[in-house]
């Protein structure tokens, strides 16, 4: 299955209910009005796309369809999906280039981040990659045997140390596998505990001082993971790792499972944050990086000639 065909597939409960809602509220006008308007930022922030978001997306296309004379459906419907493609846009790359590459990863307990990190070694070695994984979220047991499990499913390396142990301790020694390994890409499981930030922001800043000590120049991506069944809940847990950790990205997983995949706009275009990878499902593939006009064409259903 093709990443297209992915993306239609995980979303097809949030298109179900957006486009289903919107073809409802276009029914039987020969052309969009104030009425349909109210309708449509109801049905965004149904979807989770958030109050402001939804706001702005409708003042876009008010001043779409007033500046391109748009009459038709169609053409209204197009345009909709064209300013949500356009608000995803920006920073969803992963420019990973320095050898060795960093990526960090955080977030709390069953989001689906130590799943996410053996999807993202999966695919970077069906690149061609060299990767090696670090168990450095040592204060829950599980997260090190899970790893480990993922670590043998993508077949790459991994370095851990005992329940405990000091998770610093565990990034410098996967860096210096790394190194002597010459490993491409070095990703690291971390804490993702936000009931103590201070603590939190302590353990980030000291890993943080080991990768720029080990690796000074390396690129380096520092990635939350949210789960997207959460809706405005991930919106507001991204909010609060942003006062604890310089995020650079998002990993949105369980985007198959909700109505609410409208929450990907409300991540980029209120917080300011660029989704990075998205989760569309349970196989080891099917976990890939963003692409804003592939999810802004799966949030819609495809368009028949209407008139």
């Amino acid at each position: 299955m093709g990443f297209f065909e992915k993306i239609n597939r995980g979303l097809k409960k949030t298109r179900d209910s957006m486009s289903g809602a919107i073809n409802a509220a276009l029914y039987g006008k020969n052309e969009v009005d104030d009425e349909f308007y109210e309708d449509l930022e109801e049905i965004l922030v149904m979807a989770d796309v958030g109050v402001n978001t939804a706001t702005e997306i409708v003042e876009r296309l008010k001043d779409s369809v007033f500046k391109k004379n748009l009459h038709r459906v169609k053409d209204v419907k197009k345009e909709i999906k064209n300013i949500v493609a356009e608000l995803l846009s920006g920073g969803e790359e992963i420019d990973m280039i320095t050898v060795p590459s960093v990526i960090l990863v955080i977030g709390v307990n069953g989001v689906g981040k130590t799943t996410s990190i053996g999807k993202m070694a999966a695919m970077f070695k069906e690149e061609g990659k060299k990767v090696i994984l670090g168990a450095a979220d040592t204060f829950r047991a599980a997260a090190i045997d899970q790893l480990e499990i993922w670590a043998d499913r993508a077949g790459v390396d991994i370095v851990k140390h005992k329940e405990g142990a000091d998770p610093a301790a565990v990034v410098f020694d996967t860096i210096s596998a790394g190194k002597a390994r010459n490993a491409d890409i070095i990703i690291c499981d971390t804490a993702g505990r936000l009931h103590n930030k201070k603590n939190l922001m302590e353990e980030l800043a000291k890993i943080y001082r080991v990768i720029d000590r080990q690796l000074p120049y390396a690129d380096r991506e520092i990635l939350l993971v949210l789960d997207a069944t959460t809706g405005q809940n991930a919106v507001n847990q991204a909010k609060e790792f942003k006062d604890v950790a310089e995020i650079t990205g998002i990993i949105l997983t369980k985007l198959d499972g909700t109505a609410k995949g409208g929450v990907v706009l409300s991540i980029k275009n209120d917080l300011k944050v660029p989704v990075k990878f998205i989760g569309v499902g349970e196989g080891i593939d099917d976990l890939r990086p963003f692409e804003p006009a592939a999810f802004a064409e799966g949030l819609f259903e495809e368009e028949k000639d209407e008139e």
